[in-house]
């Protein structure tokens, strides 16, 4: 009707601008000055209350709390103080529901992308809880076993010259763990066989070679030995590096497959040869044992080998595997299967002492009358590998739990993956599972008080995550956006114990909040009567490496990551202690666990509550509890150590720690640039690095004093401080979220651009070992100065970046 009207009075030669008399305007209302004093002093009321109420409510917590971090506007009244919340996080977490937690997910096998009866179990008691939580799914290509076997033949000489050759089996492997009376685990009948994560099918007859650890030095003493790798297998031992990197050394080299066995000498003191009775009987390696695990190639990318980069949903292209995973067959094997292998060997080939330290160390079947001769094996001896997998492209599912906070753009991530190589997986990774129930189930509990977190939490339950990290890295690629915007910080913990030692690996912005939550929960080990786990921790963190679904938050997507655990002493890795951990074994059960592990989970609910503990003060205190000091002298840390390299080569000095990790990498070729410009080059390093420092300390002091100030009650007329010290905290929440970001270089690393960060990955040549500034020690260890150069002047960008987003 309104259109009708318009073109009636309007038409093509109507003019745009018309004049339009008006009559003067009429008085409507006596008394004009006070009708417009009245107007304004409630438009300034209805200001105040916005300031006075609304502001500080979207801005700051809708509650109080006490010390040690008081927060919020104090006309408030919150449901929970803060230490009303670590009480319930305290006394929450018990054993006898982290064991019932535990029976649960060790009950049957949870190989990636099986069991949804599990995920959907998880999802419920999460809910069950007062938790939202939803299904993620993602489509990845992964394989599962159908058939495997490994025999020894000997070719046995005819009789007569008229009688052919024959081959016989001189022995078959049972490729078997054995089945225990005692480990109800072990008689499954649905248990899962052995065999490699990513390995590639294959039927290959050939003659072996022993190569030790299988590190890249250790071949290259092969080749220097003059002993023939290609065309043959390579039987290798677990351990020094990752043992996908094991498989790729002897692909490159020729070999047509790969065998891996455990050797009893990595387990320390625990071990048959000192007299220590066998699993189930005692505490020492169940001579069956095998450790299955993933073959991917993890140090240049993980997840979902078809999908780098971005997220496996149905439909997206795929890429082709080449470089990602191998393309020769490979068994994991136990030593017991071994010994026949080796001792077949014995006195072909150079021994261990024509070589050095190295293949004379940990050789714990010598007692069974192995003598570790590399071989390779005679004409008259040869191995049968067979590989049989089945790759398909199937779904993967992430449980994810979340409790909204005041604030939606500030959010802790936590989480553990839930897979397991196994039916059981006590150890690796359900104590984590169990802990993490127990740690929502604490949440729950504050929940049904009235309490509502600062910050929204986010929990996960990844899958995948043995094959490759592939639930993580998957979930990471797909919310990148909104996980760069608004996630603080990620709490990760993988194996919650399998011995009695605290262990941490972090990012140095989160280094102090793990240093005051440890001081807060009480260790299991009271040997002294009140000691916590803190007074019992070396308080030796770690650097970021691999191995754990922190890897995508942190070298991907340049969030502060952290993860913890109790586990083994570092100079026995295979003894938790009193037992040796069987990784990635059917006997990391629930009985082993039980019995060996961890009796009576004391240690599963001290877990719980560090990890709740850790959760809540990143979620509630106002000012966000990072560190930035703590990064800052640690990066001129890292620089002095990358520079005493530099200093080293100068000078021609190797230290016993430089040849131990060259074991791991390739032969230096001949070097290329000049190591004394990069010398000088380090110089504008180590001022970014002190400018670093002094933004942060500025940083850090600011925040510590708002944090001050936040604790205070303010009375109301004093509304303008309020709203000053509201948008301070914003500002200095922000920095601190933000400044792990400035650490990515978008190109990522030579050779493996999905490690974004200069300052933390994998090592190349290690798989999970964590490596500082690795662009930049990688081009040192290749001697391409030139090419470190130019790392030198990223990383001075990135430090630059991070002064000025300080500021």
């Amino acid at each position: 009707m309104a259109r009708t009207i318009l073109s009636e009075k309007m038409d093509e030669r109507t003019p745009l601008i018309a004049t339009v008399h008006v009559a003067p305007p009429r008085r409507r209302y006596q008394h004009n000055i006070l009708r417009r004093f009245c107007t304004i002093a409630l438009g300034s009321s209805l200001i105040a209350l916005v300031v006075l109420f609304l502001l500080p409510v979207a801005l700051l917590p809708g509650h109080r709390h006490h010390t040690p971090h008081p927060v919020g506007p104090p006309h408030h009244q919150n449901a929970l103080t803060f230490n009303e919340l670590q009480t319930i996080l305290l006394e929450t977490p018990k054993e006898e529901k982290a064991q019932e937690w535990s029976k649960y997910y060790t009950a049957g096998p949870h190989l990636a992308g099986k069991n949804y009866s599990q995920v959907t179990w998880t999802q419920e008691r999460w809910q069950e809880f007062g938790i939202k939580a939803d299904i993620v799914a993602y489509d990845v290509y992964i394989n599962y076993p159908l058939g495997h076997r490994l025999a020894l033949y000997e070719k046995k000489k005819g009789k007569s010259a008229d009688d052919a050759d024959t081959w016989k089996v001189k022995f078959e492997a049972s490729l078997e763990e054995d089945v225990l009376e005692e480990d109800e685990t072990t008689q499954l009948e649905n248990r899962v066989p052995t065999f490699h994560g990513y390995s590639a099918s294959g039927n290959v007859t050939a003659p072996y070679v022993y190569v030790n650890y299988g590190t890249y030095q250790d071949f290259e003493d092969l080749i220097k030995a003059n002993i023939s790798l290609e065309g043959k297998i390579a039987v290798a031992k677990y351990g020094g590096i990752f043992r996908g990197l094991k498989v790729k050394r002897a692909q490159d080299l020729g070999m047509v497959g790969t065998v891996i066995f455990t050797d009893p000498g990595d387990d320390g003191d625990e071990t048959e040869e000192n007299g220590v009775e066998l699993y189930p009987e005692g505490p020492a390696r169940n001579p069956s044992s095998v450790q299955r695990g993933s073959t991917q190639f993890l140090s240049v990318a993980p997840g979902d080998p078809t999908t780098p980069g971005y997220p496996s949903k149905p439909g997206v292209p795929r890429q082709p595997v080449d470089g990602a995973i191998p393309s020769i067959p490979s068994i994991p094997i136990s030593y017991v299967d071994a010994i026949p292998i080796l001792t077949a060997l014995n006195g072909i080939g150079p021994s261990p002492k024509s070589f050095n330290k190295y293949w004379q160390r940990n050789l714990g079947l010598k007692y069974k009358g192995v003598e570790y001769n590399v071989g390779p094996s005679p004409d008259n001896l040869v191995l049968n590998l067979v590989n049989e997998q089945e790759y398909v492209t199937t779904p993967l599912w992430d449980v994810i739990g979340v409790i909204n906070g005041t604030l939606a753009d500030e959010v802790i991530v936590i989480g553990n993956h839930r897979d397991a190589w196994i039916a059981g997986g006590a150890g690796d990774p359900n104590s984590g599972s169990a802990a993490l129930n127990e740690v929502i189930r604490s949440f729950g509990v504050a929940l049904s008080k009235g309490w509502k977190p600062l910050r929204t939490i986010v929990f996960a339950s990844w899958d995948g995550e043995e094959y490759g990290l592939i639930g993580s890295t998957e979930w990471v690629e797909e919310y990148l956006p909104w996980l760069t915007h608004a996630n603080v910080a990620y709490v990760n913990v993988d194996v919650a114990t399998v011995g009695p030692h605290f262990k941490a690996s972090a990012s140095p912005l989160l280094n102090k909040v793990l240093y005051e939550v440890v001081e807060l929960v009480q260790s299991p080990n009271q040997t002294i009567a009140g000691q916590t786990v803190g007074d019992l921790w070396d308080k030796e963190i770690s650097t970021m490496g691999s191995g754990s679904d922190f890897t995508a938050f942190q070298d991907f997507a340049g969030i502060p990551s952290i993860d913890f655990g109790f586990g083994p002493a570092a100079e026995a890795p295979g003894d938790t202690g009193g037992a040796v951990y069987h990784y990635h074994s059917n006997y990391d059960s629930f009985y082993w666990m039980n019995t060996y592990g961890d009796p009576g989970f004391h240690y599963h609910a001290t877990v719980a509550k560090l990890w709740a503990l850790f959760t809540a003060r990143l979620a509630e205190a106002p000012v966000i509890p990072l560190n930035a000091t703590d990064y800052a002298i640690a990066l001129d840390g890292y620089i002095s150590g990358v520079e005493s390299k530099v200093d080293a080569l100068i000078a021609g000095i190797t230290s016993e720690t430089d040849v131990d990790e060259a074991r791991f990498r390739p032969t230096t070729p001949a070097p290329k640039g000049s190591v004394h410009d990069l010398k000088l080059s380090f110089k504008k390093l180590h001022k970014a690095a002190r400018r670093l420092r002094k933004a942060a300390e500025a940083h850090d002091a600011w925040a510590a004093e708002l944090a001050e100030e936040a604790g205070e009650d303010l009375p109301w007329w004093k509304w303008l401080s309020k709203l000053k010290l509201i948008f301070n905290i914003r500002k200095v929440n922000n920095k601190y979220k933000f400044l792990e970001r400035k650490f990515l270089h978008q190109e990522g690393l030579d050779g493996r651009p999905w490690f974004k960060h200069v300052v933390f990955a994998p090592g190349l040549w290690t798989g999970y070992a964590g490596a500082v500034f690795p662009g930049l020690v990688e081009a040192i260890d290749a001697k391409d100065y030139g090419n470190a150069a130019k790392w030198v002047g990223i990383i001075e960008g990135r430090l630059w970046d991070a002064v000025g987003s300080l500021k």
